[in-house]
């Protein structure tokens, strides 16, 4: 279900208000370990940011609302502490309110931060509301005890614990130096292996396996606000690629007595990519600074050393995927790329066959693994393994599909091309599906879309036309609006995937998307093609897509093409107008990567190696490389307070092109991040860039 919006309200204004579709919308759904209820998060309205928690009941399909943001702050003005805005910068969170919980074991009790204050709440009890239990400001990750007993959380770097009833609050571990944090996860593992978290409960509840990250080792970065000079920069410990990472660590820490550190080769398996707890035997998966290696070692409570459960290598890269390992029954449940395929393994086993593109594992349980995967690359369902090996496709129809799954009950999502927005549904055996309401408004537009594979190499491309398009009109000028990249995909059988290129669309354009080398869906060998050189086969993709369906669509006017991109995507822009002038004849290059040695380590050092060994890859893929060559219109969109992707590239690229006398536009965003969250800014970001290409292509 999704609200209908005011009739006068303009395509950009309504994406911006309602946080591009997703306010009111259910998220981050845990399923009771009994299978009786299902928790959520969502928020009152399609333009409300603040989401609440949700119970649904699935006997009845009755919702009641058991955690409501407004109510626990007495109408008050929500405050996020650094560490708060960091870890919602990584996860790529806009909203506000209740943006994460964690439950215990049963799934009763709940625990989630709200403007630096710890609370909890009985998910059972129809009665109960949100509790504040008065602990050390401000909270950063709460999480309840397996029997919910008692509440892990960090605050000044220190690892906590408190009684769930409020009582006996008390500091685990603390820091040992001015950079040392406790219980959180570092800038890479969170920015680029998607592990959120630095602590894990025991079984049994009497002790946590810690991660200490000491950040001294890190270069330190300043971002500053050039809008406000008397505000003092703010210091960003920032790994590029080639410089140290922080030293990570992990220790058991017990309720009562002395930490054992944890020990295993850090000095070459220096990244840790997650951790936990399998019966009473602590688990570390770590990974080589090469990434060719990773390492599944088990841990002894008593003395800390590891011991080799399971090693994988890869001449290029050993893929991270979120959700293993983990154990169904007394079987380890790993993915690996065996034959050209991401496959899922059972005890080293391999249950997925050729052309299952394994995404993500969900959830294990005893009664098997949950899981998304392709054979279709636009397309991603929900799968699920038996402890025997035995496959079953949970859902049907071109989309994207996801979910969760416990105690007998599942949790499916739902995106398609036929209709807007995302839809919930609980399912349960025996019983008819129980859908969980949605408030998310209804676009003013809907996409007009049309799939295909193109070239002989099968390149996924959309292409997006005017709702109004009329073909004696004549051709209409093209915009590429890729991202382009490795690990992100834009073709998708998904309509909100397609929002913003078809209101571009509607301003005169035929819009081209393409999913070229590096993208994920499509097996081994087109991952890998980006080892060494994330410039020259990317670009090649999207030159080649856009001839071939110009052969085939008459509507492609290819004496007018141009180009938008956001991140990668601004990466892959300035290339194009730096390199192949001949095909695209203006760019927008929005938060672009210019110089990848100011890039990230995880990610950089993934695909182009040591930049003090692999110079001439960086140099390939760097658009500084080639600034003096530019000819076409050119605009650089960049935020000023972006931690990720910082401005340094687009001020590098633009003193390059001045340095050569090449002119060129810079649109400098003050406050803003790698998001573009405020309203305003989304709307005439739009509004802007379509100027600018109209007259770039006039």
């Amino acid at each position: 279900m999704t609200t209908t919006p005011p009739d006068d309200l303009s395509f950009p204004r309504q994406q911006a208000r309602t946080g591009r579709f997703t306010r009111g919308a259910p998220r981050a759904a845990t399923v009771s370990r009994d299978g009786s209820f299902v928790a959520f998060l969502r928020s009152a309205s399609g333009t409300d940011p603040a989401a609440a928690l949700w119970v649904l009941d699935v006997a009845s399909g009755t919702e009641r609302r058991v955690a409501d943001p407004v109510e626990l702050l007495a109408g008050g003005a929500e405050e996020l502490s650094a560490a708060e805005r960091a870890r919602r910068e990584r996860t790529r969170e806009g909203g506000a309110g209740i943006v994460a919980y964690a439950t215990d074991r049963a799934g009763r009790t709940a625990a989630f931060a709200l403007s630096g204050r710890l609370f909890v709440v009985d998910l059972t009890d129809a009665s109960a509301a949100g509790r504040e239990l008065a602990v050390e400001t401000p909270v950063v990750d709460p999480r309840p005890s397996p029997d919910g007993s008692l509440v892990a959380y960090v605050a000044g770097g220190a690892l906590r614990v408190v009684g769930a009833d409020g009582t006996n609050d008390r500091a685990l571990v603390e820091p040992d130096g001015p950079d040392v944090t406790w219980g959180v996860a570092e800038f890479i593992a969170a920015e680029e292996m998607q592990r959120y978290r630095g602590y894990w409960w025991s079984p049994d509840g009497s002790r946590l396996l810690a991660a200490r990250v000491d950040e001294s080792p890190v270069q330190r970065w300043w971002v500053a606000d050039p809008a406000n000079p008397q505000t003092e920069p703010v210091p960003h410990a920032y790994p590029a690629a080639g410089t140290p990472n922080a030293d990570v660590r992990l220790a058991i820490v017990p309720l009562d007595g002395d930490r054992v550190d944890v020990t295993w080769d850090r000095a070459v398996f220096e990244y840790l990519v997650t951790a936990g707890w399998h019966e009473d035997e602590p688990y570390v998966l770590v990974q080589s600074r090469d990434q060719r290696t990773t390492r599944l070692l088990t841990v002894d409570t008593a003395t800390g050393e590891t011991r080799l459960r399971v090693e994988d290598q890869d001449p290029v890269w050993v893929e991270i995927v979120p959700g293993v390992p983990d154990w169904c029954g007394d079987q380890l449940v790993t993915v690996a790329d065996r034959e050209g395929w991401r496959r899922l393994l059972l005890d080293g086993r391999v249950v997925t066959p050729d052309g299952l593109q394994l995404r993500t594992v969900r959830s294990v349980d005893d009664t098997g693994v949950l899981f998304t995967a392709s054979t279709e690359p636009a397309e991603i369902h929900l799968w699920s393994a038996a402890p025997d090996g035995t496959l079953t496709q949970l859902t049907s129809g071109a989309g994207i599909h996801g979910g969760t799954r416990a105690g007998g009950t599942t949790v499916i999502t739902s995106a398609t091309l036929d209709a807007p927005g995302t839809r919930t549904e609980v399912r349960r055996e025996g019983a008819a599906p129980v859908p969980i309401r949605s408030y998310a408004q209804r676009p003013v537009l809907e996409p007009r879309v049309e799939l295909s594979r193109v070239t002989d190499r099968a390149l996924p491309t959309a292409l997006v036309l005017p709702r109004d398009h009329d073909p004696a009109g004549g051709p209409l000028p093209v915009l590429l609006d890729p991202y382009g990249g490795p690990h992100a995909q834009r073709v998708v059988a998904s309509a909100d995937a397609y929002l913003t290129s078809q209101w571009f669309a509607d301003q005169g354009f035929a819009v081209v998307i393409v999913d070229g080398v590096g993208t994920p869906g499509r097996g081994y060998d087109v991952e890998r093609a980006v080892a060494g050189d994330l410039a020259t086969g990317v670009l090649a993709d999207q030159v080649d897509a856009l001839h071939a369906l110009a052969a085939q669509r008459p509507e492609l006017d290819l004496s007018r093409v141009a180009i938008r991109g956001w991140s990668f995507g601004g990466l892959l822009a300035a290339l194009a107008v730096l390199c192949r002038p001949d095909v695209f004849h203006a760019a927008v290059a929005g938060a672009p990567v210019t110089d990848q040695r100011l890039y990230d380590t995880h990610y950089t050092e993934r695909y182009l190696g040591d930049p003090t060994a692999d110079h001439e890859a960086y140099e390939r893929s760097s658009p500084l490389t080639y600034a003096a060559t530019l000819e076409r219109p050119l605009m650089l969109i960049h935020g000023l307070a972006d931690d990720n992707v910082v401005a340094a590239h687009t001020l590098r690229m633009s003193s390059a092109l001045l340095a050569a006398g090449r002119a060129h536009t810079v649109l400098p965003l003050s406050g803003v991040t790698h998001m573009t969250p405020q309203e305003e800014v989304a709307e005439n970001l739009l509004l802007l860039q379509v100027e600018f290409l109209h007259a770039a292509l006039a």
